[in-house]
């Protein structure tokens, strides 16, 4: 059950589960907050708690209504386009042929047929990110599985307007954020580590800090600078 704190303008969704310490989160888009306290808390105690950290709370909120977000894409020539965290111009040409894309050392060149709508471009470009994901993703797994001991029955890539990736630890499936193409590779790994990990403990469990600190020590940071970066949809991982 999820207890709502109201402090001023703030509204802290409380909720209590089996962990030793309290849990302040600011997740972004729009700055929503949550407290995750250790089963039998009492209202009062997460209250003063959530009133003790009231300045980080605001500060976190005020990094996030500044964070740089992405305009809806044009495809159109010279746009800004980013891959695997360096940011590229789109090139545009038409012609009577099979779409295409090629990678230039500053460029993205899309050719697609004359007349294609944006709808079109976009589908071609976000074909072209999916490939890119499926030739690193199962290397990136199988690098994985033996060192935390675990296996993967199978991927999937999507858009997600949510987060950045999901695990059904039941199927043993994860599932991935087509958007993550856009960030450095390294904050690739790190979700798919996050995601990997919920196949031993599927809720962000003392457990599953634990695990991923042992695994991921640098996972705190890897977090922030995947948050932190400019949002093409409004996706975010908590």
């Amino acid at each position: 059950m999820v207890e709502t704190i109201q402090i001023g303008e703030i509204a802290i969704a409380v909720s209590r589960k089996d962990v030793k310490h309290a849990h302040l989160s600011v997740h972004p888009p729009n700055g929503r907050v949550t407290l995750v306290t250790p089963k039998g808390t009492r209202s009062e105690v997460a209250r003063a708690y959530a009133l003790s950290k009231l300045g980080w709370i605001r500060d976190q909120q005020a990094k996030l209504r500044g964070q740089a977000r992405e305009t809806l894409r044009q495809f159109v020539e010279r746009e800004s386009h980013y891959l695997w965290g360096r940011r590229y111009l789109l090139s545009l040409r038409e012609e009577d042929a099979k779409p295409a894309i090629r990678l230039g050392h500053r460029n993205i060149m899309l050719a697609v047929r004359p007349g294609s709508n944006r709808a079109k471009r976009e589908a071609v470009v976000h074909a072209w990110h999916k490939a890119l994901l499926h030739d690193v993703v199962p290397e990136l797994i199988r690098r994985w599985e033996p060192k935390l001991g675990v296996e993967v029955s199978r991927y999937f890539l999507q858009r997600m307007k949510t987060k950045w990736g999901s695990c059904n630890y039941r199927a043993r499936t994860i599932r991935l954020n087509t958007e993550l193409v856009k960030k450095p590779k390294d904050l690739l790994e790190y979700v798919v580590v996050h995601e990997m990990l919920h196949l031993i403990a599927p809720t962000h469990s003392e457990q599953f800090l634990t695990l991923m600190s042992k695994h991921y020590p640098a996972w705190r940071e890897a977090r922030a600078e995947l948050n932190e970066l400019p949002l093409g949809a409004e996706t975010w991982y908590e």
